[in-house]
């Protein structure tokens, strides 16, 4: 009795595996959705920007898996720096990432975002305008009235750009009237109305440039950026601080169509990488200035000063005049500068007077 009890119950556990298993074959195989690819272009061939940039990225896909994904292609790898911005606008790429002072030929308020004038903050505080001060939404006003399909973010606050590298030892104002000197952006008018005839190159073509005396003097960005263009190949003399660039952050932007076809959750991921990689950034890209600028001071006997404050304030006159006179021709350019002057004026006075002597702490631990 018991061998046919088990023998009934083997040859019914065969009949349902047989049926599970010819349900199975039946069943349709369901096709796996293929991710997005978004093809986007960095302004940078290599050295600490595209490395930031591909942090960025990475961030983006931690969050988003396998159903994002963004094919991030180095410098002219589509079209030229210049045309980025027109590249996405029309879909010939999904995205860009670089700065408004690429593309600030279309409108001198683009510099307003990152370059513009110092009002007493730094990138951080330039950030936090954008952010919570009004100034995306004039970002975006200004993107309507250029009639360019694009969303954009910003991110990372840079540390001031150095004044660069000279010659001989910059001590006064009157030594930079007539310099052919590199910069890009609004800072190119500020530097004219200083006296000094500005060249506007990429980045790549600085070092070869005021080798062969096409420029007598110029700055790109900071001290790791300058000792891979080899900069210290030229020049002995490198200026720390100054007014013409003393805030600047990237832009991460996107054919707006492009971006709005997205599900809402990978929108927010291309947002909110964007932020993250903020304080990633500053972080990690401040240490390696930090260490660059004493390999170029104590391993390839540069010469590094602080720019002398008679020439920051020169700076601050010119840019004075050079505001002055846009705002008289440009209302939007007004109005930005309105926004940012009332956000400037409120948060630092509270840092000012919240702020304790940090280089007062600075010298007394290390002289």
């Amino acid at each position: 009795m018991t061998e046919q009890l088990n023998r009934r119950k083997f040859l019914k556990g065969t009949a349902v595996a047989s049926t599970v298993a010819a349900g199975a074959l039946a069943a349709p195989a369901v096709a796996r959705a293929e991710p997005t690819v978004l093809k986007v272009q960095a302004a940078w061939g290599g050295g600490i920007f595209l490395e930031n940039a591909k942090s960025y990225v990475e961030r983006v896909h931690a969050m988003a898996g396998k159903d994002l994904k963004i094919d991030l292609l180095a410098v002219n790898s589509v079209v030229k720096t210049g045309q980025m911005q027109n590249a996405v606008h029309k879909g010939l790429l999904d995205g860009a990432h670089y700065v408004p002072a690429y593309w600030y030929s279309k409108s001198k308020a683009a510099s307003l975002f990152g370059t513009g004038p110092c009002l007493g903050w730094s990138s951080n505080e330039v950030l936090g305008w954008v952010h919570y001060g009004g100034g995306q939404a004039l970002f975006d006003e200004l993107m309507g009235t250029l009639g360019l399909n694009v969303v954009s973010f910003f991110n990372s606050p840079m540390p001031a750009q150095p004044m660069g590298w000279f010659k001989e030892e910059i001590k006064d104002a009157s030594q930079m009237e007539g310099l052919k000197y590199r910069t890009v952006g609004l800072a190119a008018d500020v530097l004219l109305e200083m006296g000094m005839s500005v060249v506007q190159l990429p980045g790549g073509e600085i070092q070869p440039a005021m080798k062969s005396g096409l420029i007598d003097a110029a700055e790109f960005n900071n001290p790791t950026s300058d000792r891979d263009f080899g900069m210290q190949d030229v020049s002995k003399h490198y200026h720390l601080a100054s007014f013409h660039q003393s805030q600047e952050f990237f832009e991460v932007t996107f054919n707006k169509d492009k971006f709005n076809s997205l599900p809402a959750e990978h929108q927010a991921i291309l947002k909110h990488a964007s932020e993250a990689e903020s304080a990633n950034f500053y972080w990690n890209n401040t240490k390696r200035y930090a260490d660059d600028l004493v390999k170029l001071r104590d391993e390839q006997g540069v010469n590094v000063y602080r720019t002398p404050d008679s020439v920051m304030q020169a700076q601050l006159e010119a840019w004075d005049k050079v505001v002055d006179r846009i705002s008289g021709e440009d209302a939007f350019f007004a109005k930005v500068i309105e926004s940012q002057k009332a956000y400037a004026k409120n948060v630092m006075n509270y840092l000012n007077l919240n702020q304790p002597d940090y280089k007062l702490a600075y010298k007394h631990y290390f002289g």
